[in-house]
């Protein structure tokens, strides 16, 4: 994990011939002596280990909260806009974004189940015009940076309150009504119904088989959250159908404990399909962000996700039927009921298996009414430093980074300083890739920077780049092949570089020194 005040890691220096002593001489015969240098060779100064922490920020696509930021625009004009995210994420830092890719049993990249997103074109079921995939485009933009994409799921929203158009005619609620249930005014697909769980995962292994994402994430949208009528009383989900059904095959758990086990066997399923598909692949759920009442630590109080939307998400982290959790801890570090800092704590208590704790930051709210101040996430990214066991975090949502919300942006890359590689997931197995062979490439006198590049084997997921500048170490990420490092920082000129190549799921190889030419 980085923490506040890590050394800076590395860049490049190159050793000098070694002196040798002069022969005996031989003309009396007299034995040898063996050569010995002059001075001792120094070893080289070792780099620190590298920063490791998971920095990322969501996408939301449903409404256009982040991207595109209005339906019907230009492939051009969303392309730009994408690339303006990713260049902004790099430059604060970030090492992943968290792209949503099916907002309502749509689809923002071209799919054979389910229909174009109206958020793209303003119309469902219109493609882009000229024809393109998002979803391609956001990956091989986001590796080229050096950035995870995970693509992330609605699992049972079957349609938006924000949406406009008509339902295309290949979406689930015109090709399979029997499985979609009006509820308040949007459109959900029954838990209950095992067809629409197999839908659900048939989308998922279709991305996972012909994408190249780093992850598969869904979000806290299982049961809906519950509404009420006019009179203040809960409308509960018009899940019927499937009750009976279930009964009537002999079922005898409670309709709360069946709703439960409903969404279990989702996430259960979702966790092995996925690695069988690509089993480097992680899977990461972003539940509320307060557990089951009869665990809550004292003095919190709120909503129970595990009685109104039946998301047992304890028996999750359990059973590891996940490789992340990203608990929405979206309020401050001091308020009574939901002290951000006692359920971080309660949520790294529930993980026996070791999994990724990352907590989402409400980093939104320093843009909305009655804004939180910047210091409030800051302080919240230096508290998961602090506790063992949660080594990164989540903001929701982009648009909070991408338009500065109350001067965040500056005081966010602070708290980052250099990169950070995203901890290693090393329970999916794998092996570390070899020490990578590397270059350096010295453009002529005066250029800013200097070119690291692989000269051999394998091309990597990235690789790791320590530049010594002067006594200060420095860290950079680098797409696996190659990339820049600049020539000098602090007034310094890079003097010595190691660098290590990085699997998918974060294991590193050795590090080596760069071999510097010149060009």
């Amino acid at each position: 994990m980085v923490r506040q005040g890590l050394s800076r890691l590395l860049g490049i220096a190159f050793l000098a011939p070694l002196a040798l002593a002069g022969f005996v001489g031989c003309a009396n015969h007299v034995a040898p002596t063996p050569f010995q240098p002059k001075t001792a060779l120094a070893p080289l100064p070792e780099p620190p280990a590298a920063p490791r922490e998971f920095r990322a920020a969501w996408v939301a696509t449903v409404a256009n909260i982040d991207w595109p930021s209005h339906p019907g625009m230009s492939v051009e004009a969303q392309k730009k806009e994408a690339r303006d995210i990713i260049a902004q994420a790099r430059s604060l830092g970030l090492n992943a974004l968290i792209l949503q890719v099916r907002p309502a049993a749509d689809a923002m990249y071209l799919s054979q189940l389910e229909p174009w997103s109206e958020y793209l074109t303003g119309a469902q079921g219109t493609a882009p015009e000229p024809i393109y995939d998002p979803l391609a485009f956001w990956i091989e933009e986001t590796h080229r940076a050096s950035i995870e994409l995970h693509a992330w799921f609605n699992p049972y929203r079957a349609r938006h309150v924000s949406a406009r158009s008509p339902l295309a005619a290949n979406h689930v609620g015109i090709t399979r009504p029997d499985l979609v249930r009006t509820y308040g005014d949007q459109l959900w697909l029954d838990p209950g119904e095992p067809d629409a769980v197999e839908h659900v995962l048939a989308v998922i292994r279709d991305v996972v088989r012909r994408y190249d994402v780093d992850g598969i994430h869904i979000d806290d949208y299982f049961y809906p959250y519950p509404i009420e009528d006019p009179t203040g009383k809960t409308i509960d989900f018009p899940d019927e159908h499937a009750w009976q059904a279930f009964l009537s095959g002999g079922g005898a758990l409670s309709r709360a404990d069946w709703r439960r086990r409903n969404v279990d066997g989702l996430v259960a399923r979702l966790y092995q399909e996925v690695h069988q598909e690509k089993p480097l692949v992680r899977v990461g759920v972003s539940p509320f962000g307060i557990g089951r009442p009869d665990r809550w630590p004292p003095g919190v109080t709120g909503f129970s996700q595990y009685d109104e939307i039946y998301a047992n998400v304890e028996l999750w982290l359990e059973q590891g039927w996940l490789d992340y959790l990203a608990p929405q801890l979206y309020w401050p570090r001091i308020t009574p009921g939901q002290p951000f800092g006692t359920l971080l704590d309660y949520w790294r208590a529930q993980n026996p298996k070791g999994r990724h704790i990352w907590p989402g930051l409400f980093t939104s709210r320093t843009g909305l009414s009655a804004p939180w101040p910047v210091e409030e996430i800051t302080e919240q990214i230096q508290l998961t430093r602090t506790c063992g066991g949660s080594t990164g975090h989540a903001h929701f949502s982009m648009v909070a980074l991408k338009k500065d919300y109350g001067g965040i942006t500056g005081p966010l890359a602070n708290t980052y300083g250099d990169p950070a590689l995203v901890p290693a997931t090393g329970w999916l197995g794998g092996t570390p890739p070899p020490a990578p062979s590397v270059r350096l490439l010295r453009s002529p006198a005066n250029s800013p920077t200097i070119r690291v590049e692989l000269t051999t084997g394998e091309v990597p997921w990235l690789l790791a780049v320590w530049g010594r500048y002067g006594s200060t170490w420095r860290f950079f990420t680098l797409p696996g092949g190659a990339g820049t490092i600049p020539a000098q920082s602090g007034g310094n000129p890079l003097g010595l570089a190691f660098v290590s190549a990085v699997g998918r799921t974060g294991l590193e190889s050795p590090r080596r020194v760069a071999k510097e030419e010149r060009y």
